[in-house]
């Protein structure tokens, strides 16, 4: 946690930029590399839909939001798809179960929540 999900997309561009995603993801919402998961959709467009990319993570200052996704875009842009639509999809920390059982004393997470 968290994801990265992908929509239209090449899965061999994904596997080859994904590195540099990740980091600047990572660097930028401060979390560690190694929990960030993502994941390539596989859709059926019944009208046209454009490249997005999702992002499920616990809620942050709206500046950080703004840099998230100002970072990505540019990342992407460079990489040739210029017309990503990037939205967030936020989650509620006290609504979020791992192995049935509620996040509790996650201490990045707190520090992270206070930024």
């Amino acid at each position: 946690m968290p994801y990265l999900r992908f929509k239209g997309f090449a899965e061999e561009f994904l596997r080859q930029h994904l590195p540099q995603l990740v980091e600047e993801f990572s660097r930028t919402a401060a979390v560690p590399q190694e929990i960030v998961k993502v994941e390539l959709l596989s859709i059926t467009q019944i009208t046209p839909t454009p490249s997005s990319l999702e992002i499920y993570m616990f809620p942050r200052t709206q500046e950080k939001h703004d840099t998230i996704a100002a970072n990505l875009h540019d990342l992407l842009h460079h990489f040739g798809y210029p017309d990503v639509h990037i939205f967030f999809v936020l989650l509620t920390p006290s609504l979020y179960y791992k192995e049935g059982l509620p996040l509790k004393n996650i201490r990045w997470l707190d520090k992270k929540l206070a930024d």
